[in-house]
């Protein structure tokens, strides 16, 4: 499904903007307002005397009578009390759990709605963030909106009367139990029914992550799409002794699918679902599938696509941007298990990949062998060392893929991507916020944004992809010195995932404690994350600065986890 739609513009205002001479709001207030946006997380915007005011659900167009909930220095949030003029997009949500699990954002409209969201989320973060004229006119749509997702994490714990399975509350570690999700598969749901009853028959304690005590803590599920394999795998706090074939018993008969079932002992505190040692129960423990006609063994902890139909699309439109039909040499930043660059080496004279994980590295060579490519290559580098391995060998790639994770890339990656002089830079990104952040810094670099395409890989959620072809071309310079420069400019407000009003607000929300920019940027530096090049360091060499105390560093750390910085 391809889409070329007319947005509704993302509102202008954003949560952190500084209010000077607006509107006070009192909590409780009741005011009739027109939606007339929506906020990057699908929350409609509505404006109050110069103030935005978010409102959960809500759909630009409609009339609402919304009551205040919220008021900070930096948002302003109200509740939907009484729907006086409903948008013709929207729709009866069909999940009992929808605003609950805090998993979907999209499932009080239709599709095309929630792609005209999309879209305009990705055009707005071009816009405003990367002071962007090209604009995404097309956004590939998903064939199917239903049970997508070929992997699924059920977490466990204790409920009312006996344990349950579902997805943490938003922001919380409150379990809100679920009998069916609609984006997971329906084995997926089975196979964590399957061991919630176990539990039960057995006695079994789910984990407690405040006190460490109890067992079960995840069911994990993947499953084939191209294929007949499944698996599922149990992580628990500790092994199941004389049960642990009974358990893998209870698994093969509600769930006769399966080609595997692994035991997870993660014994780590925190929220980590896959960490420790694995222990194969029954069949194999590695699941195979296809993605772009290429074959994959995919080992439990191993990254693969969750919506490969998806994928595979993005990934068709990467290779057009990167390939320009002569024979290339490409190189593929942030590698993984090689995904890309197989499906780029088709039609590459070569490939060179690089990843600093040494097991996808591993995983990237034999998933090449495995398919018979002997036109890539893989390196266990950052972006600075692959520059210089390429340089040292006499090597230029024709073009640069790369596919960061949610906090993009940092200054160092970008300037490392530029020394190899590619003709262009093809971006995949899942954050459009830190996108448009690093398009800026190609700019200043000489590089322009020809193409924007936006990808659907999560419907029903408020998440999108986005493919970019960046090229050398005419530029004004001039331009590029006053508007673009990267020396002299602050870039912490858009910097790593989030803002410094948002990391403050969490930290109070969760917290209670007031944290300073001085203290969180002072957290960023002990983290290696980027901070503008003389923000809040000393006057002078002899100045002394008050130190982040370790209650509030272990707070803004926590924030930084919360928004994908770390």
């Amino acid at each position: 499904m391809r889409k070329k739609l007319t947005a509704f513009r993302l509102s202008e205002s954003d949560p952190c903007d500084k209010m000077n001479t607006m509107k006070e709001f009192k909590k409780n207030e009741i005011h009739s307002v027109t939606i007339d946006g929506y906020s990057s997380e699908a929350f409609g915007v509505c404006h109050i005397g110069g103030r935005a005011v978010f409102v959960p659900r809500a759909i630009p167009g409609e009339e609402w009578e919304i009551r205040i909930v919220k008021v900070s220095s930096a948002a302003v949030y109200g509740r939907g009390e009484k729907l006086l003029l409903p948008s013709p997009a929207r729709r009866e949500p069909d999940c009992p759990g929808y605003g609950k699990c805090g998993g979907c954002d999209c499932r009080h409209m239709d599709y095309d709605e929630e792609l005209r969201f999309k879209l305009d989320k990705v055009n707005a973060a071009l816009r405003h963030i990367g002071k962007q004229t090209l604009q995404a006119e097309e956004i590939l749509g998903s064939d199917s909106v239903l049970r997508y997702r070929n992997k699924a994490v059920f977490a466990v714990a204790e409920g009312e009367s006996a344990p349950a399975f579902g997805f943490f509350r938003e922001r919380s570690h409150e379990l809100i139990a679920v009998g069916d999700c609609l984006i997971q598969s329906e084995l997926s749901v089975r196979a964590a029914r399957a061991v919630t009853d176990f539990m039960r028959e057995h006695g079994i304690p789910a984990y407690d992550e405040e006190t460490g005590k109890g067992v079960v803590r995840h069911v994990f599920c993947r499953e084939a799409v191209h294929g007949s394999d499944a698996i599922v795998c149990v992580v628990a706090a500790r092994g199941f002794g004389a049960l642990t074939q009974t358990l893998a018993e209870a698994l093969r008969a509600s769930c006769p699918e399966l080609s595997g079932i692994v035991l997870n002992v993660n014994k780590t505190r925190g929220n980590t679902v896959l960490a420790g040692d694995f222990y194969t129960l029954w069949g194999e423990a590695e699941l195979h599938d296809t993605l772009c006609g290429l074959r994959f063994a995919i080992a439990p902890q191993a990254f693969f696509q969750i919506n490969p139909a998806q994928a595979e699309k993005l990934y068709r439109r990467a290779a057009e941007f990167a390939l320009s039909g002569k024979r290339d040499l490409l190189f593929d930043l942030y590698c993984g298990a090689g995904t890309i660059s197989l499906c780029l080496a088709r039609g590459a004279k070569a490939v060179i990949g690089a990843e600093i994980v040494p097991q996808a590295v591993e995983n990237a060579a034999a998933n090449a062998a495995r398919n018979e490519i002997r036109n890539a290559e893989f390196l266990c580098a950052d972006a600075g060392e692959a520059a210089k391995l390429l340089a040292a060998r006499g090597l230029r790639p024709d073009a640069v893929v790369v596919d960061p994770p949610r906090k993009g890339m940092d200054a160092a990656a970008v300037e490392a991507v530029c020394s190899m002089e590619p003709e262009r830079v093809v971006y995949v990104s899942c954050n459009p916020s830190t996108l448009a952040r690093d398009i800026l810094r190609f700019n200043a670099r000489g590089y322009s944004l020809r193409q924007a395409v936006a990808v659907d890989m999560f419907p029903r959620t408020c998440h999108v992809e986005t493919v970019v072809l960046l090229s050398k071309g005419e530029v004004d310079s001039k331009k590029i010195r006053v508007e673009f420069s990267l020396e002299d400019m602050d870039m912490s407000e858009f910097q790593d995932g989030a803002t410094y009003p948002q990391i403050k607000e969490y930290v109070l929300e969760h917290t209670g404690l007031k944290v300073s920019s001085l203290y969180i940027s002072q957290i960023k530096r002990k983290c290696g994350l980027e901070v503008g090049k003389n923000y809040n360091l000393p006057k002078s060499e002899d100045s002394r600065q008050p130190q982040c105390p370790p209650e509030k560093e272990k707070a803004i750390r926590e924030a930084f986890k919360y928004f994908g910085m770390i």
